[in-house]
């Protein structure tokens, strides 16, 4: 995949996670895990999704103005990596907050991912 792209991806990811965590904690479905920006869903929607977006913007612009260097390439790889996986748990998340999947079964999810990380520990 061409480094633009991969940038454009990577800020689009960005933005549904933004727009998708907004909507689970409006819900009640769920709570924010990172707790600078716990802090700014308390203060109101706004100042999260400023934040939020701004962080992705400058993170994509700078993996993408320098994508010629190794080391921006290998971490713009490692982000997308990482929000992939995250949507990966959004779409849990929805399956859940919709009940088409039990309790049970997200618990189940979770231990097992506990003890895949664990392995790596």
């Amino acid at each position: 995949m061409q480094l633009s792209r991969q940038a454009f991806f990577l800020f689009a990811l960005n933005f549904f996670d933004a727009i998708l965590t907004v909507y689970w904690v409006h819900n009640g479905f769920a709570s924010e895990g990172n707790q600078l920006m716990a802090g700014l869903l308390e203060i109101g929607y706004m100042p999260f999704l400023a934040v939020k977006l701004s962080v992705g913007a400058i993170a994509s612009l700078v993996l993408w103005r320098w994508g010629n260097l190794r080391l921006a390439k290998f971490g713009l790889n490692f982000a997308l990596v990482i929000y992939i996986s995250l949507m990966g748990i959004h779409f849990v998340t929805g399956l859940s907050a919709f009940g088409l999947i039990s309790d049970a079964s997200v618990t189940d999810l979770a231990r097992w991912s506990h003890t895949f990380f664990a392995f790596f520990n």
